[in-house]
């Protein structure tokens, strides 16, 4: 039996779903693929189909880490999140290859060294191929480069009993409008999206379910209250179960529309038609589209400031002035 370990501990729920497609191509050479991950991304993961086992990595005793891991035997492992920490663990682990980044003070760890498209101009290639170049370096790759994500039987029961506790049924639309960002800002525009979600009401005529992170509870709660009350009705239900339960009510939506964000990904992986939003000119829609077989993407148009980021932005003028027939019209060419 051979097994490798894919090292993914880092970045947001985004990151780690599309780091899993590197594990399907793994599995070409070896039986077992493991991953390294965040806690916060351990029930996202136990859920990919290309993943045997889920080991996580609090950031706590990194000699406990390294005992655990060893214990393994793993004949290769893959670091797609490099950092100081996740470079030292497979070398004191004694896994004999190693596959990571080139171009870091810490590169010399990795037996292989894989130099990051991204870093050298490539702004058009998916995040999913750009990770693919990891596998590669280990003659492993696949041609099915999307994502995966299996809801359990349990997270089914819990969407479903949010629906029946919500009163809507199967066909909503699910639009989620925050990213990471988003409750960490005074304020967060929300005009935009009342809009968007009155225009998806009137072009649609089923219910929309505003979806959220437990942070983002506060934000979805005054947009939902913004809504005309005529109409499908709107209902809140950021907060109100995991990553998993997501996953299935994305299964029985009609389609997704939100911001884009891990959940837009989630959403894609289980085939739900997606709209994914970049409304800032610093995103990269290319690299992160949703995989799906009904996607669309809506790009930047708004003028940022000169030398605005989602993080810095003075104003999210943006996300205050979504541009609503453009995502209809995207949403009319997959739903």
């Amino acid at each position: 039996m051979t097994s490798a370990l894919l090292s993914c501990a880092g970045g947001g729920l985004g990151d780690a779903l599309v780091a899993s497609v590197v594990a399907r191509a793994l599995h070409q050479r070896f039986d077992t693929v493991d991953a390294l991950a965040l806690p916060a991304h351990a029930d996202l993961l136990a859920r990919v189909p290309d993943i045997d086992r889920v080991i996580e990595d609090d950031g706590g005793s990194e000699a406990e880490l390294v005992r655990t891991i060893a214990q393994r035997h793993y004949d290769a492992a893959v670091v797609t999140w490099a950092t100081p920490r996740n470079a030292r663990v497979p070398v004191a682990a004694r896994i004999p290859v190693r596959v990571g980044q080139a171009r870091r003070l810490y590169s010399f760890r990795f037996t292989k060294r894989v130099v990051v498209r991204s870093e050298v101009g490539d702004v058009t290639s998916h995040w999913s191929d750009i990770l693919l170049d990891y596998a590669r370096a280990l003659d492993c790759d696949t041609d099915d480069p999307r994502y995966r994500f299996v809801p359990t039987r349990d997270d089914e029961r819990d969407a479903g009993a949010a629906l029946i506790a919500s009163g809507i049924s199967d066909g909503f639309l699910i639009v989620n409008p925050c990213n990471a960002i988003a409750p960490q800002r005074p304020s967060w525009p929300l005009g935009g999206w009342a809009a968007l979600i009155d225009a998806l009401r009137r072009q649609y005529a089923v219910p929309v379910a505003i979806t959220g992170s437990p942070a983002d509870v506060p934000i979805v709660d005054a947009l939902a209250s913004m809504v005309a009350p005529d109409g499908p009705a709107v209902v809140s239900l950021a907060g109100k179960f995991g990553i998993g339960a997501f996953g299935a009510l994305a299964q029985r939506a009609r389609a997704f529309v939100g911001i884009t964000t891990g959940s837009m990904h989630v959403a894609a992986a289980v085939d739900c038609p997606t709209v994914g939003i970049f409304p800032f000119q610093t995103d990269f829609p290319d690299r992160w589209a949703p995989l799906s077989p009904a996607s669309a993407v809506v790009r930047p148009s708004y003028p940022c400031h000169r030398g605005d980021t989602k993080e810095r932005c003075r104003d999210y003028a943006c996300v205050a002035g979504l541009d609503v027939t453009r995502i209809l019209a995207a949403a009319q060419t997959i739903a």
